[in-house]
């Protein structure tokens, strides 16, 4: 059974923080630190002050099971992907694609010709998710200067024509 998905509160940011926390400990070197993170503060005022919105699947335990963000890249007619995750458990069930989908619709019903995203460079599962929903991976990487010493791949998903 896919866990249910709603907007993001607020008061998310402690279970949407140990969501993100758990992701990044299956990678060697990849730390969170929540200071690092500071959208994750209040995270429905965060997206809303983009212009965006972030998703959020409750998980039967009372934990949050998966999120995923959107906001407009106005200059690009894109909008961008960011805290895509999904508790480990259920990976492979389906919740991702279904998170996917609220951000396409999002997407669509805004004109954007594009959907974008960065990802760490270690997130390779992540990666063949997104090249399986279609999105191709830029040239071109960038430094985040954070305490992982992070690296992130770019990439991109063609929806349209541009305007």
């Amino acid at each position: 059974m896919t866990p249910s998905i709603r907007l993001a509160r607020d008061d998310d940011s402690g279970p949407l923080s140990a969501l993100i926390s758990a992701s990044f400990a299956e990678y060697p070197g990849c730390l969170f630190v929540p200071e690092e993170f500071p959208e994750l503060r209040r995270p429905a005022t965060a997206f809303t002050a983009k212009s965006g919105i972030l998703w959020i699947a409750d998980g039967l335990d009372g934990r949050i099971a998966g999120s995923l963000g959107v906001a407009p890249v106005p200059e690009q007619n894109a909008v961008e992907l960011t805290k895509v995750y999904v508790d480990g458990a259920l990976r492979g069930s389906g919740l991702a694609q279904a998170l996917f989908a609220k951000a396409l619709d999002f997407a669509e019903r805004g004109g954007f010709s594009e959907i974008m995203l960065w990802s760490d460079s270690r997130f390779a599962r992540g990666h063949r998710f997104y090249e399986k929903l279609g999105f191709a991976r830029w040239p071109g990487e960038r430094y985040l200067g954070d305490v992982s010493e992070s690296w992130e791949y770019h990439f991109r998903k063609r929806l349209r024509d541009g305007p």
